[in-house]
């Protein structure tokens, strides 16, 4: 298993972290894990308001020989038999107090701030108690670090911005890349929204991970299969099937990303997830599949799928490309982008515009002009 550093919260948390929909009985979350743990996951989140998925993982987590770090979220409760968001506050603090209880810890490390898409919405999480209770959590040693959750990404960049959250959990897959911000969730569900041609990443999304990386905001993923869309032909709103490899490092490719969720509920599934990180690149590359896709074209937008290498100067591509995008949506360039960008052991400077990189890009990216800017506003 691979760590990464959770942006500015320094935890180290495994690039395949765990969802809680499998854990519907003892038994079967006693599996998943035990799978887990073998696999060095790490990370776990926790969204629902179910009590007894949520006092079957505290009996679960209870032995473990490794401990787990948990994503708990406020704003979830349970009624009617079934989960709903709240931002009434005797209902939020209840719902928390249940969780620490059911899973048996007297804190979570990030304390998720549950389901915010619209502007109205996360002004009532600013002002009506929900952040101010999250802060109260925090000092009392009861949250380690605050998070939010969001489909959104202007609602999300700007809570992001705030500096009122250190992790963001958010929807990252190739299809919902695509779509504009919208306040309501089910847009990114429907097929009719992918009806038309849809040509590159949107500019709010590149944005939001972009700001995330620069401010030291770890993202972690939800949905990154779509729900299981993206691994099926028929449902696939791209209009062909995508694997888990390739769902998985697209997710952990983009910037500020630190891990991918995965909502499994048996053993095996989470073991298809896991192998991952033994796959090849072959396996995981996506690039191929995407430049493939009968509706929707990334042509002119680069992926960081590496297909560009290997140069002839031994310039990383996609690193300097990366970097350069960073730099791009600031006045100045921060300070860590400068710095990662001169420890590169070759630098933009360095290309001799021989073009075999563009002959290999499956999206046709320019990828000699791109470097010949990088080299000018990076200096040498």
């Amino acid at each position: 298993m691979i760590y990464r550093t959770l942006g500015r919260t320094g935890l180290s948390v495994s690039e395949i972290g765990l969802g809680c929909e499998g854990f519907q009985t003892p038994e079967i979350t006693e599996e998943i894990l035990a799978a887990a743990e073998e696999g060095g996951v790490n990370y776990i989140d926790v969204y629902t308001s179910d009590p007894a998925m949520r006092s079957n993982l505290g009996e679960a987590l209870k032995h473990r020989s490794k401990p787990f770090m948990i994503q708990g979220h406020l704003c979830t409760t349970w009624k009617d038999n079934q989960y709903k968001r709240t931002r009434k506050m005797d209902e939020v603090k209840a719902s928390f107090e249940d969780l620490l209880t059911r899973l048996k810890r007297e804190y979570v490390d990030v304390g998720m701030i549950h389901y915010v898409d619209s502007f109205e919405d996360w002004e009532i999480v600013q002002k009506k108690g929900v952040m101010d209770y999250a802060k109260e959590q925090k000092r009392r040693g009861r949250i380690r670090f605050i998070g939010l959750s969001s489909h959104n990404p202007t609602v999300a960049k700007k809570a992001v911005e705030s500096g009122l959250i250190d992790v963001l959990m958010f929807s990252v897959n190739p299809c919902y890349d695509l779509l504009p911000a919208n306040e309501d969730l089910n847009p990114l569900f429907e097929k009719e929204s992918y009806n038309k041609t849809l040509i590159n990443m949107d500019p709010d999304r590149q944005s939001l991970y972009e700001t995330c990386n620069r401010l030291g905001v770890g993202i972690t993923v939800m949905k990154a299969f779509a729900g299981g869309d993206l691994l099926d032909e028929t449902r696939s709103p791209a209009g062909k099937a995508l694997t888990v490899n390739q769902c998985i490092h697209y997710a952990l490719t983009r910037p500020a990303v630190v891990s991918v969720l995965t909502g499994v509920h048996s053993a095996a599934e989470l073991s298809e997830n896991l192998a991952y990180e033994t796959a090849t690149e072959t396996e995981k590359d996506y690039a191929l599949a995407f430049a493939s896709f009968p509706k929707i074209s990334w042509k002119g937008h680069c992926m960081y799928c590496g297909h560009c290498a290997p140069c002839a100067k031994g310039i990383d591509i996609a690193s300097v490309t990366k970097f350069y995008h960073l730099a791009l949506t600031q006045q100045k360039i921060p300070e860590t982008v400068r710095e990662h960008y001169a420890s590169l052991p070759h630098t933009a400077s360095e290309c001799i515009a021989c073009g075999q990189c563009e002959s290999r890009c499956p999206f046709s990216v320019p990828i000699m002009e791109n470097m010949k800017k990088a080299a000018a506003l990076f200096g040498k």
